[in-house]
């Protein structure tokens, strides 16, 4: 899944951990690492959340269509 790598790049780009990420959008580091691996389907406030904290939009994100 495209859309987890691209949250991963924009954490580290951010200088974020899993762990600091989590924390900032109050879930544990083990549920961001299930999003990034595309184990965890997060909620569209959690999408928010992690948005929020990345500076990114959905679309940069979650909802953009990576050309197969």
């Amino acid at each position: 899944m495209g859309k987890n790598r691209r949250m991963k790049i924009a954490r580290v780009e951010k200088d974020l951990s899993q762990e600091q990420l989590a924390a900032a959008v109050g879930v544990t580091r083990q549920t961001i690492s299930m999003i990034e691996s595309g184990r965890f389907n997060p909620s569209l406030q959690l999408c928010v959340a992690i948005c929020r904290a990345l500076d990114r939009t959905l679309d940069q994100l979650f909802w953009e269509e990576e050309a197969e």
